[in-house]
């Protein structure tokens, strides 16, 4: 199983990003989904979790400007940011928690990708 990550870059203060993170491989189900950030210095932290049933969890920092969403049928997970500011740039990484059979699960990491948010 792999998670592949995608939509980085440099972007100004105020503007959007979509992250997208697509799970590939032997896959049964998907439970929880969601992504992470790390800044240099800092511990990574959730920026926002998405259940298989769409219930959604966001980090203070982010709420009312970041989404999160999903495409089961895709194995795809979405973070769309809005009004970007310079302390959102870091590392994100999507993870999943992914059952490869009914009696196997683990979670997965993305291998991140770079968001600057920069004038």
């Amino acid at each position: 199983v792999q998670l592949q990550a995608s939509g980085g870059g440099l972007v100004q203060p105020g503007g959007s990003l979509r992250l997208s993170c697509a799970a590939s491989g032997t896959i049964f189900s998907i439970n929880n989904m969601g992504w992470y950030r790390q800044a240099p210095g800092k511990q990574r932290e959730l920026v926002a979790a998405i259940t298989r049933n769409f219930g959604t969890n966001y980090a203070d920092s982010v709420k009312g400007r970041f989404t999160v969403s999903r495409d089961n049928a895709k194995d795809t997970v979405y973070l769309q940011m809005n009004s970007l500011k310079p302390e959102d740039t870091a590392v994100y990484f999507c993870n999943a928690d992914i059952n490869s059979s009914r009696y196997y699960s683990r979670t997965y990491w993305g291998q991140g990708t770079q968001v600057t948010v920069s004038s």
